[in-house]
């Protein structure tokens, strides 16, 4: 029988903002394992943001790690192509928030409407049954994608936890 694994190596510290309900989400890897192996960043996108969600089946639609000057450090095969333009101005609502909200948040040329986040750390867009979460961390954005029957808290949960840690480690 496979034991649960948390999203992230420990420590994990979950921000006093995340509710109860978010706090309990559990998020196995491919066979409801810990892999014992040196992390890349390819590693934290397939076991850490495509993860199976509390054993249902269920993961994001897509993911990636994405460096501050635009450069991707690792994505799922599902992330859409996006422009240097698109993380520029994502970029730019983190400096400078609410500047996304009059024209949407673009990703791979979908149009997502900004909806309540947390200024400089935190963006959350929502298009029809699915949306996106990007945590801004010292160096890189955290990208996660979902749609139906993932939730915008679950995504976020998934998406906010391994930037905290991220944030933890200096990266």
């Amino acid at each position: 029988m496979a034991r649960a694994s948390h999203v992230i190596v420990e420590p994990v510290h979950i921000g006093d903002a995340l509710s109860k309900k978010a706090q309990s989400i559990d998020c196995r890897n491919e066979g409801g394992r810990r892999r014992r192996r040196k992390m890349s960043w390819q590693s934290y996108v397939d076991d850490h943001l495509m993860c199976d969600i509390e054993g249902t089946g269920n993961h994001l639609t897509s993911a990636a790690i994405i460096g501050q000057d635009g450069s991707v450090w690792a994505q799922s095969s599902t992330f859409p192509q996006f422009k240097a333009a698109e993380v520029t101005a994502i970029l730019k609502d983190f400096d400078e928030p609410g500047s996304l909200a009059p024209t949407g948040l673009h990703l791979g040329g979908t149009k997502y409407m900004v909806i309540a986040g947390e200024p400089g750390a935190v963006i959350r867009g929502k298009k029809g049954s699915g949306g996106v979460t990007v945590k801004r961390t010292g160096q890189a954005l955290i990208f996660g994608i979902y749609d139906e029957p993932v939730t915008p808290g679950q995504c976020n949960m998934i998406v906010e936890r391994l930037g905290d840690y991220l944030v933890e480690q200096g990266l």
